[in-house]
Order: C-alpha cells, then structure tokens, then sequence
C-alpha cells in the first residue's frame, strides 16, 4: 500500500493484455472477487512448510499434509487451488508473484480490510477518511454505485460479501447497489427454493465470528442471484480465509482457500453455460490486503506495522483476456487500478488519479 499515485502507470501496460473490446462494446459482463486477506505466498506456493506441521496452528497435522503438502511449490499450490492451477491459469493472468518479479501493491498505508476494498472499489487510497474498520459509509463512489448509476447497468450491479461492513464500504443507501452482507437473507418477490433454504439454514448455523458469515452462504446467495436476475456487475467478496488467519488456524484458513477455488469454479462454469453470461464475462480476483511473511510471528496479522502486509495479487480470466499464465517478467502494479479497469470496460470515462490498464482498444 505504500507507493504513491504517482508511480500506479509503471508496469502496468502488461497486466492484462486483451483482445479487441471496443469501448462501445456494452456486452463484456465483470465478475470481481476478492478473497479477504489469502496471501501471495500460499497462493503462489500452497502450504507454508513452517505452519502446516505446527500444532500450535493446526490440529491435525498428519491430515493436513495429506490434503496439501508435496514435494515442490507447483504441486503444493495445484492441491490448494486446483481450478485456478489446472484450469484458469491456461486462459488467463496471474500477477504478484514476487519470486518472479511479478509485483502488486497497495497505495494506502494502513494494509487493513476497509481502506483496501475502498481502494479496490473507487480506485483510490484515501488514509485520512478510511481509516479503520468503523461501519461508516464510505464518502468515495465505487465502481459499483458509478456503474449502478448509468440507465444501461442500472438495477444490474450487485454485490454479495461475507463480512457485514460492506454495506458500508459501498454505501448501499446513497449508491442504491443491492448489497447482500453479513447475515441479511435473501430477499426478492420470488425467492428460488434454494434460497429459501439458504435463508432457513443460515438462522441455524452459527458462524464462528460475531460480524462474519460463513462463505458458503454468500456464494450461493450470490450465484442465486446471478442465476435469477443476470447482473451485468458482481462483486462476491469471501472473508473465511481472513477471519481462520486471525485465530490462528492455519488448517481452517488452507481448507477456506480450497473451498473458495471451487466456489470460483462453480461461478466460471455457470457462466461458460448461462446464455446471458457465455462468452462474454471476465473475472478479476484479486485480495484486500497481505500478511506478515514470517509464519511464526507475522502471519495471523497486517496493518502497517507488519512488514510486507501490503503485498498482493491479481489474476484475471475470461473474455478478451491474452493467456499470459503466471507472469515472470518484472512488473509493478497496484490494486487501484482494478477499479478505473472496470469502468474502461463498461465504456465510462474515468476521473482518477489511478489510470487503467492499457488494455482496451480505443
């Protein structure tokens, strides 16, 4: 999070070079996923040696190793993330892995949750006013409410989020994105039956934190919802991986990340099989905020006092995206660009000091 606006454009060029969309090209449908705070190191190499035989952070170590660990990093991160490594990684880009000189960063300081989805949301840091994780509505416009406001994407933006800030962070009442979060049911005229049973089930499972739901929930809600009312805009935002770190379970947290590969899966499939969503859908998934890089100090924590908290990743896959697979070249790129991207996507100007890839042709 710390370099500043003025260095977002470096390296930047190469993240996401795709095939021709013109700016008037209003068919392109955007599915952006966060995954709260996996860090680039398990991503990029599966199970951390350090932590996955520690008993202090994982009950069942033996188990454990037989779900995760292998002989080299390649394999280890195939078994954690299989559709990312076996599937998405042949037609898409991943960016941030540093051991290749691939970089992702921040621009805010404070390497936690709200300021880095405000930076991911409205494409820029903003220190002063998003300081902490307080349910204050947010006073910058995300891509979400910009999107929501123009009268061909209007009622088609939606976002789904595990963690019961993000009405907040989207300031649903002022932007008028439907935002389902935290415990909130399902609510339409005519709820699926699935959802009704989603609705039943999560007033029966108690989630193991106070402000958080379990991933599943939202993940179904939102696919529910994709299914019903086709959003051209969804944002799912998943928490368990975030939440399993802070208590210290690292067996939790690489299980939450196995679970929310095929929650991807599920979403890619869907759309490569829905009419509306075939052919004509991109994914960007990308995190909010890193970890400390030492497994037995650092890792449960971030903020701006653990060192390299602010280092994140990008992958991108779907319609027009060149499949570049795991970049190696030296790059730096930063997550406030994730926003203007969108917008260049949907065809809208973009008023930000951060600017979009370069990836469209005008």
């Amino acid at each position: 999070m710390r370099p500043t606006c003025y260095f977002i454009l470096t390296g930047f060029l190469l993240i996401c070079s795709f095939n021709a969309i013109s700016q008037e090209n209003q068919d392109t449908k955007v599915v952006l996923i966060t995954l709260d705070g996996l860090r680039w190191q398990e991503l990029y190499s599966g199970a951390d040696k350090a932590l996955i035989a520690n008993k202090e952070y994982v009950n069942d170590t033996n188990m454990l190793k037989s779900y995760f660990w292998r002989d080299n990093a390649l394999q280890r991160r195939e078994a954690l993330m299989p559709f990312l490594w076996t599937e998405a990684i042949k037609i898409g880009q991943f960016h941030g892995n540093r051991m290749l000189g691939s970089k992702v960063n921040l621009t805010n300081n404070h390497w936690f949750s709200y300021p880095g989805y405000n930076e991911i949301l409205s494409g820029q840091a903003d220190d002063e006013r998003i300081d902490s994780n307080d349910k204050i509505n947010n006073p910058n416009k995300t891509v979400l409410e910009i999107i929501n406001s123009t009268a061909i994407n209007k009622g088609k933006v939606a976002a789904f989020a595990s963690w019961d800030v993000f009405p907040f962070i989207i300031n649903e009442e002022r932007s008028g994105v439907k935002v389902n979060a935290g415990f909130e049911a399902a609510e339409a005229e005519e709820l699926s039956n699935r959802e009704e049973f989603l609705n039943q089930l999560q007033s029966q499972i108690p989630s193991p934190w106070a402000t958080v739901r379990l991933d599943a929930f939202t993940h179904h809600y939102a696919l529910e919802f994709m299914k019903r009312s086709h959003p051209n805009l969804i944002y799912i935002a998943y928490g368990e991986t975030d939440d399993f770190a802070h208590d210290g379970n690292y067996e939790a947290y690489l299980k939450a990340a196995r679970n929310t590969d095929n929650f991807i899966k599920e979403l890619w499939n869907f759309t490569r099989q829905d009419e509306y969503y075939k052919d004509n859908t991109l994914f960007i998934i990308t995190t909010d905020h890193g970890r400390g890089t030492v497994p037995l100090e650092t890792w449960q924590h971030h903020g701006d006092k653990v060192r390299d908290a602010g280092q994140v990743w990008l992958i991108c896959f779907g319609k027009g995206v060149s499949p570049l697979g795991e970049v190696k070249n030296h790059e730096q790129l930063y997550s406030n660009q994730v926003a203007p991207t969108i917008l260049k996507l949907f065809g809208l100007k973009v008023n930000l000091d951060s600017k979009p890839l370069n990836i469209l042709d005008d």
